[in-house]
């Protein structure tokens, strides 16, 4: 068998070439045993693909101007979970509505960039790069998180994607992120006989792409044994439900509790794209966000690692103030953001409701920039420098 063939059959193998692909180059070190011990700040991000409908999220429930632009989508002012005399919160999100009134949920209206995209597509690209809407960048905001704190560190750090391919969010210039679904699968692809076989035989071809190829290789089979040995070490008793989300938030959580380190999880939820029948699909996933959602917060509380972990969620664009013909709503712009977790130092709704009054072609104007989140969570959560790799000062936010 040639060369060629072996390395066409490796790119071929699923969730192997997935990991090895995307793999981060500061992954081996762990092994000498740089470990942060439990108490390290974590950072969970969901994203809710598709571009969730933010004014049926969190709701305006006395504002008049709601109603007559959903005159049968909007949801009835009964229903809505109140946050306060303004606002009030989808009633499938019973569970968030309990972590508000215990001060542990954040909600911030509003948030968006200038010169607002609505493709999806490009839009989720300057979400995840963190770019300015007419900037194109191959690189996300965690990835370059990880070129700075991994950029000659003894203690590298380790952010994970429980998916099968890897966002652009994690991908830096020099380290990226790590995508896997199940650290026993991708324990057990790693180390099929034919990987092994193949990395235990010396080649003379000196190719810079395929000396990249053997060493991921390597590289991968060590850190797949690695987070499989952690992974090992807790269980969870919770009972997650039997969705992806949840199965995704159990593993995030299982390994929370060990002594991993990682300091980034990223997990996806969706689709949002609410083009048509827009009541049933939305109160379909928010059913499944928030049964994840609140096992995953009592298995943290349980563990009494609540307080070291933030889990922020987000949507590349909002959606149309005024319902479609379809029964949905269309594309839009500015949208609220969810923060969630024992170590807010400002919870509630943080900012004014949106502005339903001042619309630009039909739409909300942002009023947060989402890169200033952004800032705040690398800076004051993380303890990054924000500025380097956000490539420009953004104000810092005050709820934690």
């Amino acid at each position: 068998m040639t060369l060629h063939i072996n390395r066409r059959r490796f790119l071929q193998v699923g969730s192997l070439a997935s990991a090895s692909l995307m793999l981060p180059k500061f992954l081996k070190a762990m092994e000498q045993g740089h470990l942060v011990p439990p108490g390290n700040k974590v950072l969970v991000v969901v994203q809710l693909s598709g571009g969730n409908d933010g004014l049926n999220t969190v709701i305006p429930y006395r504002n008049d101007i709601y109603y007559r632009m959903r005159p049968q989508l909007g949801i009835k002012r009964e229903k809505a979970l109140a946050l306060n005399d303004e606002l009030g919160i989808h009633p499938a999100l019973e569970s968030f509505k309990s972590l508000y009134d215990e001060g542990s949920l954040g909600v911030l209206n509003s948030v968006g960039y200038p010169n607002p995209n609505r493709s999806h597509f490009r839009s989720m690209d300057i979400w995840q790069s963190a770019s300015d809407s007419e900037e194109n960048w191959s690189t996300g905001w965690l990835g370059r998180y990880l070129d700075v704190q991994c950029k000659d560190c003894d203690k590298p750090t380790q952010a994970l994607e429980i998916d099968d391919t890897l966002s652009l969010a994690m991908k830096g210039d020099h380290v990226k992120g790590l995508a896997l679904t199940d650290p026993n699968r991708l324990f057990g692809a790693s180390n099929d006989k034919y990987f092994r076989e193949l990395l235990a035989k010396q080649h003379a071809d000196e190719h810079q792409n395929v000396g990249y190829l053997y060493k991921t290789m390597a590289e991968t089979i060590s850190s797949a044994a690695y987070i499989r040995q952690q992974f090992k070490t807790y269980k969870s008793k919770e009972s997650y439900p039997n969705s992806e989300l949840g199965r995704n938030m159990k593993t995030i959580a299982e390994l929370i509790m060990t002594d991993i380190n990682t300091s980034v999880y990223y997990v996806s939820h969706g689709s949002f794209d609410t083009h048509v029948g827009q009541e049933n699909q939305q109160k379909r996933l928010f059913d499944q966000l928030n049964e994840a959602l609140k096992v995953f917060v009592g298995d943290l509380k349980k563990n009494n690692r609540f307080q070291d972990v933030l889990v922020m969620t987000f949507s590349e664009f909002g959606r149309r103030v005024g319902q479609n013909a379809s029964g949905g709503t269309d594309h839009g712009t500015a949208n609220n953001m969810f923060l969630i977790g024992g170590g807010l130092k400002e919870k509630g709704v943080l900012n004014e409701g949106p502005d339903l009054t001042n619309l630009k072609d039909g739409d909300l104007q942002y009023k947060v920039d989402f890169k200033s989140v952004y800032a705040t969570l690398l800076n004051k959560w993380l303890g990054a420098d924000d500025q380097m790799i956000l490539k420009k000062k953004y104000e810092h936010l005050s709820f934690i």
